[in-house]
């Protein structure tokens, strides 16, 4: 491929592959495919449009939306501009994008729904340098909102007198200029803006493909939002780069329906979308392995998981069930994929092999460096965090790691994360949470001990599995059975049996039975399903020192 830039590729494959189908999505009831001469149309059109009203190459342009074909044409409509996409997530308040808006100085930004622009607007007289917005929902406005269909059709009536500037603008984007600036999901304090360049993007695309070459004709089934690198590099510009066929699902909620409709045969996912399914079809272990393939269906290839650890026992048992789930390691500022297993060659407790062009390191304190050109261009607006992330062209992860003999990468905790108990003894919280969260009866586990005698663990039930398991009555609703002494006594139980070979103080010594799951719209969760710690023990402050009232026997362990 002779492109250097994203829009150059789209424009590249465009020509390529002209009739055949780059995007398959679902409205009202029905499946509806956008061809590759159809998606280039409808982003020149876009970036003639964005010429027009006066974006110059290097201004920012955000996208506040969720996943929709609309925000693919957008992003590359900007691209094309010689602009920097700035995509904000969904489900971010007013403030919390006002922040981001003001942070990146964007001139024009494109909302999908009406709840999204209601937001905008509480905000966007703090926002002087914001000079336009586009709905892509056809809904009525009292303002100078444009809508997306005349947006598109400005543009189409523009193209003419634009088309020298598209090509001039592409032509001058270099695998070193600024493409997009991502805001990171941020457990702590405000996000901060990682600078990625088109070479990062291109690049990470590509050698993501290489180690894992999709099959012909391949349908790859998207959900993860689009405002996350993850689903960026992997989902948009990985099917680009190889023609593949972008299926839109139409929400997490029906991702497993969407998923038996289109028979895919590639997805990726994060952790917990795997633990759920499993959960759901391990109520029947006979026929569990059955309904697990069924809901992938016949065509699947394999499976890629993400964003955060994957335990595994989950692994081993969606392989036992002869779907090869693998797991791989990034971060946003890696554009993001820094290692993968491969199909022909995996292991399934490790997060593979560095990908081609990268490089990975261990630091003497354990830390994983990396350096290759999917290294972000820095932070936005932030000198001082950029040199303390790259140093000597390596990234400092912030994560603990190790490499095997043969090179693959075992990720051991989070620097940042990692709990030192009174008793000096190290604990890595989120190795203890994916050994509970193999238990189909447990949903979620947050380990709770740093600067304690021990470890204690919120935990939130798979009701269902547990109610089966237990013999409970889930007519008597959740809250009530979540205070009841008997299930705190058999979830003490199997979580003991879950952890029954670690270390004596990585033993979770009480628990406090939450009777609903944290969540992203609870600010407990980031958009890519990170537990926000210090959100939860903060909201659980009183439960927490509860469990610490009394000392356990033997609390002082190892």
């Amino acid at each position: 491929m002779t492109a250097q830039n994203l829009a150059a590729v789209h424009r590249q494959q465009a020509e390529r592959y002209g009739p055949r189908t780059a995007i398959r999505c679902k409205r009202l009831g029905l499946y509806h495919d956008l061809s590759w001469n159809d998606y280039r149309e409808q982003a020149t059109a876009c970036a003639a449009a964005l010429i027009h009203v006066g974006v110059k190459p290097g201004d920012r342009v955000s996208v506040w939306s969720e996943n929709r074909v609309e925000w693919l044409i957008a992003d590359m409509g900007i691209l094309a501009a010689g602009a920097v996409h700035v995509p904000l997530h969904a489900p971010l308040t007013g403030p919390q994008a006002r922040y981001q808006l003001g942070d990146a100085g964007v001139s024009w930004i494109f909302v999908s729904t009406a709840d999204q622009l209601a937001r905008l607007y509480l905000v966007r007289s703090d926002l002087p340098a914001l000079r336009g917005v586009v709905q892509f929902d056809d809904y009525p406005t009292d303002d100078d909102t444009v809508r997306w269909r005349a947006f598109l059709q400005m543009g189409r009536s523009v193209r003419a007198v634009e088309s020298a500037e598209i090509d001039r603008r592409e032509a001058a984007v270099t695998p070193d200029a600024l493409a997009t600036i991502m805001y990171t999901s941020g457990t702590t304090g405000n996000p901060k803006g990682v600078m990625l360049t088109h070479g990062n993007l291109f690049s990470n695309a590509i050698a993501f493909n290489a180690i894992s070459p999709p099959p012909a004709d391949c349908v790859f089934m998207s959900w993860l939002p689009y405002s996350h690198i993850y689903a960026r590099t992997v989902d948009i510009y990985g099917t680009m780069v190889c023609g593949s066929v972008l299926c839109l699902a139409e929400s997490a909620d029906m991702l497993v329906q969407n998923l038996m409709e289109i028979r895919p045969h590639l997805m990726s996912a994060v952790p917990r979308f795997y633990e759920k399914v499993l959960a759901a079809v391990q109520a029947d272990p006979p026929t569990a392995k059955a309904r697990l393939r069924a809901i992938f269906g016949p065509r699947v290839d394999w499976l890629g998981s993400g964003g955060a650890p994957l335990a595994p026992a989950v692994a081993q048992v969606y392989h036992d069930a002869g779907l090869l789930l693998l797991q791989g390691y990034g971060l946003t500022e890696s554009s993001p994929v820094i290692s993968f297993n491969r199909k022909d060659a995996f292991k399934l407790e490790s997060v593979g092999l560095p990908i081609p062009g990268v490089e990975v390191k261990i630091a003497s304190d354990s830390e994983v460096l990396t350096r290759g050109p999917h290294v972000m261009k820095g932070y936005w607006n932030n000198p001082a965090a950029t040199a303390q992330a790259i140093k000597d062209g390596w990234l400092y992860t912030g994560d603990l790691g190790r490499l095997d003999a043969d090179g693959f990468l075992y990720i051991t905790g989070r620097k940042k994360e990692l709990m030192v108990l009174s008793n000096g003894k190290k604990v890595v919280p989120n190795h203890i949470e994916g050994l509970l969260l193999a238990d189909p009866c447990l949903d979620q586990a947050v380990v709770c001990g740093e600067g304690r005698s021990f470890l204690t663990a919120l935990v939130v039930p798979h009701w269902p599995n547990l109610a089966r398991a237990a013999g409970l009555d889930l007519s008597r609703g959740e809250e009530a059975l979540a205070k009841e002494p008997a299930v705190r006594a058999f979830l003490e139980q199997r979580i003991e049996t879950a952890l029954a070979d670690v270390s004596p103080w990585e033993r979770v010594k009480r628990i406090a039975v939450l009777p609903r799951p944290f969540s992203v719209a609870n600010e407990e969760m980031t958009v890519s399903l990170k537990l926000r710690r210090s959100v939860i023990a903060q909201r659980h402050k009183s439960g927490i020192e509860a469990l610490y009232a009394e000392p356990v026997a033997n609390e002082d362990v190892g």
